[in-house]
Parts: structure tokens; sequence; C-alpha cells
């Protein structure tokens, strides 16, 4: 496997980066701008920006921040929240971001992945999957950007993953709703399930607190780890964390 990556998560809200625990509660955290020069200085492999509020409110992402963000950085990132059409994704792209991730629009349409990975190719389409744990499986949920209309699809979260990659999503983010803002530790079972079940790159989501939990998602086979809190309010360092991976026998970008 390639060298594993860290991935800051920037949750955006009216154009700034907010942060909330299980997916409520947000606070403001910062400039969007601001964060992803940060993050590309301190040695960030990639940058997610999800637009939280733009799938439950019907809307796209503005893709003049992400032109912004473009502007700046010279790392990968990826933006996500409302994407419901070839025309958005294009525009996204062409404003600088190297990943398209969708989550509830694929829901509500799934022959939207086709459509993108078709147009675009499947390296460009990532998938987001908020996943809940309930009676000893795990659920797929939409518009969970929005308390009020946040609800469970029934989907089983491997089966609705699996369908996903057979219609072209090259990556996916497994966002495990319980562990959002906790900082437990990832769902280290459930990150190694998907892993096993699927053949494409797997981003474990939700519950960093130490490096150890990095570690735990790399090692069952997590191609990249995502974590917000920790690296917002500044309690790990990326290059450390870095370098206490390494050690830990796992290859890295330096």
């Amino acid at each position: 496997m390639p060298a594993r990556r860290i991935i800051p998560c920037l949750d955006v809200k009216d154009g700034r980066v907010v942060k909330g625990i299980q997916f409520r509660d947000h606070r403001d955290v910062g400039d969007i701008v601001e964060h992803a020069l940060r993050y590309r200085e301190e040695g960030a492999d990639e940058l997610v920006f999800y637009d939280i509020s733009a799938s439950a409110e019907g809307r796209s992402l503005d893709p003049l921040w992400v032109r912004r963000v473009a502007e700046v950085i010279d790392i990968p990132f990826s933006v996500a929240g409302g994407v419901r059409t070839r025309e958005q994704a294009a525009a996204c792209l062409d404003n600088g971001a190297d990943k398209v991730s969708i989550n509830s629009p694929a829901l509500e349409r799934p022959e939207l992945i086709e459509e993108l990975a078709k147009s675009f190719g499947s390296q460009c389409i990532v998938l987001g999957v908020d996943s809940f744990e309930q009676d000893g499986d795990y659920y797929v949920h939409q518009y969970t950007g929005s308390l009020e209309k946040t609800r469970d699809t029934g989907r089983r979260t491997l089966d609705w993953t699996k369908e996903a990659v057979d219609r072209g999503a090259g990556e996916i983010v497994l966002n495990c709703m319980r562990r959002d803002g906790v900082r437990t530790g990832y769902d280290i079972p459930h990150v190694a399930a998907l892993v096993g079940a699927t053949s494409v790159p797997v981003i474990a989501s939700g519950g960093a607190g130490a490096p150890e939990h990095f570690r735990d998602a790399f090692e069952v086979g997590a191609s990249g780890a995502l974590a917000a809190t920790v690296f917002h309010d500044r309690l790990i360092a990326i290059p450390e964390l870095k370098e206490y991976l390494v050690t830990c026998g796992i290859e890295m970008r330096r």
C-alpha cells in the first residue's frame, strides 16, 4: 500500500470553518484559507472541506471559496456539499479541487456516482458515508449537516459502499457518527470490516484523540486517517504525529 495519509477535515458553514461533536453544536474555529495554509505548512498530506449544510438546504457548495483555497495551497484537497449534477462537480474541479466527495446526493440518486465517474474518472469521486451503529450493525444516515433533517436511510453501510464502488466511486470516507468529536479513537472494527469488503482506499473518520488512534486505523488497512478537533485545537501536531507513526513501522510522506 502507498504511504498513509494524514488528512485534516474542515467543516464549512456560512463560509467559515466550524467544529461540532457527533454532528451537533458547531462552533466557529476560523477562516477557510487561514486553516488551509496552516495545514499545508504543517505537513498535511491532503485536506477535506465539507459544506455541512448544503445538502440539507438543497443547494451546492460555493465554488468561489474552492478557488480561494486552490490559489494558496499545493497539496490535494477534496470538497463536498450538495453536489448533485455533473455541472456542479465540474465547477468544483475547474476551480481547483482535486476530488469531489458526494454523500446525501448519491443516496438520493445513486446513478450520480456513475455519471461523475464516467465524466471525471473514479479517482476524482469520493463517497462520503455517515455511518451510525445500531442494533449490532451499521446504517447510513443522510442530511447529517442539519439536526432537524438527519435521517436513517435504512441502508446497511457495507451494502451501500459495495454498490457505490460498483458504480464507480474511487475512495470512501467512513464517518463513524458515534465517535465524531469525542476523541476516544476510531471505530476500528468498522474500519477493518469496510477495508476487507472493498477494493478502493478507505479513509477513517471520527474519534481521533491520540497518536495511537491513527496507528490503529493504519494497522487495519486504512489508506488515510481524517481528523478535525485534535488538529484545530492543536492537541496533536502533524510533524510529531508522522514521526511517531514512522517509529511504528508505518510508511508516511515526509
